[in-house]
């Protein structure tokens, strides 16, 4: 039974399209599967004969990687396949070495072992089945003969070495990896956006924001002698928006929709255990200087360790800006006992419609759904790229 969605654990065997003597290809469908999605077709990427239907269908709750057929290779007797036992290694399902009649000869017996060479291949040479087999047995596949068309190794030349207690190890494979173990910190992140994205139902929005008239504000101030980042300007604009929309400044308590009364917008920060996201207090009624101080403050102790436990709880909506990393568009997963985040890619060029070149934007929203539905998202969203676009709008 394979897994057909990460979350599967088990699988009904709703109908069979293959039977038992039917040749199967590549490609064909075998069997439908209802996991915990939806019933989707399993499709073999075997070829040979479907000798034996283990599961048969109806049958609820088999489990991932239960045995559920057998294939054989073209040629082989399927009608001699039985189940094996059930385990880790490969089990040999029938005889594969036929008894010798009473008119073969010693010398004939000879003839066929010495027409049966040992097969040297990568493992990538071999078909699905034979991989398996020799990764699941750790066998060195030069120590097995192969009696297959031009010295193929089949699944019976396998059975056969097993079934004489063969069993060479195979040359290990250097590793191509290196396991570093997971911070607390790490852990708790990774903890927290799975649950994320797994229990709240994400929808999204997105739109183009003009950036000339915020960047030309931004120049401005910097003559006057304030010196702020983008970033800054983008999270005065989102909490004027959230004051501007209170529909959007409110989260899921587990049991309906509660409305917040401050408005403490929380912003993405990278250190090197992840992505942390502290909070801005009372963002909308900062002005765009305390705003900044308070934005260096924050991202500084974050990345020295410093912050406290209570400087991570509060809001309704996180920023979480990738502009400065060349990312043009993303989707953010939003953080627990919040309803929203705000992704912000990199300003880019692009052509207005008189034929003016201009700056743009490209900002998505993700929204919790029990919370914000399309047309509260849109209209924040819509707010937003006017406050953006004009930033006088947006108290600036």
């Amino acid at each position: 039974m394979p897994a057909l969605s990460p979350t599967m654990e088990t699988g009904t065997i709703v109908s069979w399209l293959k039977k038992e003597g039917d040749t199967i290809e590549p490609g064909d469908a075998l069997c439908e599967i209802e996991t915990d999605k939806a019933t989707l077709t399993l499709d073999t990427d075997e070829q040979g004969v479907l000798a034996k239907i283990v599961i048969p269908p109806g049958t609820k709750n088999v489990k991932v990687n239960e045995l559920i057929a057998l294939i054989v290779e073209e040629g082989e007797d399927y009608t001699k396949v039985v189940v094996p036992v059930t385990g880790n290694c490969v089990v040999i399902p029938f005889d594969v070495a036929p008894p010798h009649s009473a008119g073969t000869s010693d010398e004939a017996e000879d003839e066929a072992q010495s027409s049966a060479t040992p097969h040297k291949g990568s493992l990538l040479s071999f078909s699905p089945a034979v991989r398996y087999m020799l990764e699941t047995n750790k066998i060195d596949s030069s120590a097995i003969p192969a009696t297959g068309p031009h010295g193929r190794l089949l699944k019976g030349d396998i059975l056969r070495f097993l079934a004489q207690g063969g069993m060479t190890p195979a040359t290990p494979s250097p590793g191509t990896f290196t396991d570093v173990p997971n911070t607390e910190m790490r852990r708790e992140i990774a903890k927290r956006l799975l649950k994320s994205k797994t229990t709240i139902p994400h929808v999204y929005a997105s739109t183009d924001c003009v950036m000339d008239n915020l960047l030309q504000l931004k120049s401005h101030l910097k003559e006057r002698g304030l010196t702020v980042s983008v970033n800054d300007l983008l999270v005065k604009v989102a909490a004027v928006c959230l004051r501007k929309v209170p529909e959007m400044n409110a989260v899921w308590n587990g049991k309906e929709i509660e409305y917040l009364k401050d408005i403490d917008l929380a912003v993405d920060v990278a250190t090197d255990v992840g992505i942390i996201t502290p909070v801005i207090r009372n963002a909308a009624y900062l002005d765009l200087s305390q705003i900044s101080l308070v934005a260096h403050d924050i991202a500084t102790r974050a990345r020295d360790n410093k912050l406290h436990e209570h400087e991570f709880h509060g809001g309704s909506l996180t920023l979480s800006n990738l502009g400065m990393f060349g990312v043009t568009e993303f989707s953010a997963i939003i953080n627990p006992l919040q309803a929203s985040i705000l992704a912000v890619g990199a300003t880019r060029l692009s052509v207005s419609t008189d034929g003016q070149l201009q700056n743009v934007i490209t900002v998505k929203l993700s929204c919790d759904a029990r919370v914000v539905d399309n047309e509260l998202a849109s209209r924040w969203l819509e707010t937003f790229k006017l406050g953006i676009e004009n930033p006088a709008l947006a108290g600036l």
